[in-house]
């Protein structure tokens, strides 16, 4: 009898926890995590007209630059390219930056590809590892570095150098 008495409420409480999950459900709020749409509403950070000037600043002041992620094999080519010829270039991790996806973004609007690698050489994008590795077997890739400005060339920030990066923060 007792049992009884709070049966609806139950039924009432299991009823509101299966709309619950049917609207969970519908809303998928997975593949939004997955395909990059779910944003925090805390986001501080740089803006938009901040991230352009930041890779354009970083662009200028070296004369080979990897906007890269760590775990993409397509960055990992970019820079294994780099290494056999013994380059000396500057890595920004985007997957490691504070500011990534924004970075990331503003990449897209400069070089109209959002994809990574973004490799700049002198100020230029040239695209990504599979564009590096093949100017590289085309023979276009050092006598590109070696237009390199003076000012790029002689610069050796830290985190720069054959083989060694900085993951900028």
């Amino acid at each position: 009898m007792y049992l009884c008495i709070f049966r609806p409420a139950v039924i009432l409480k299991l009823d509101i926890i299966v709309m619950l999950i049917q609207f969970v459900s519908s809303y998928d709020i997975v593949s939004h995590l997955r395909m990059g749409n779910f944003t925090s509403s805390t986001t501080g950070g740089l803006s938009s007209t901040t991230c352009v000037q930041y890779v354009q600043e970083v662009v200028s002041q070296n004369c080979v630059v990897i906007f890269s992620k760590t775990t993409c094999p397509y960055c990992k080519m970019a820079k294994n390219v780099f290494n056999e010829i013994g380059a000396t270039y500057k890595v920004v991790e985007l997957d490691e930056h504070n500011d990534g996806r924004r970075l990331q973004e503003a990449l897209a609007q400069m070089t109209g590809a959002r994809t990574v690698p973004r490799v700049f050489i002198n100020g230029n994008c040239i695209g990504g590892g599979s564009d590096t590795k093949q100017l590289h077997q085309q023979g276009k890739l050092v006598p590109l570095i070696e237009q390199c400005a003076p000012c790029c060339a002689a610069s050796s920030s830290e985190g720069s150098g054959s083989g060694q990066f900085e993951s900028a923060k």
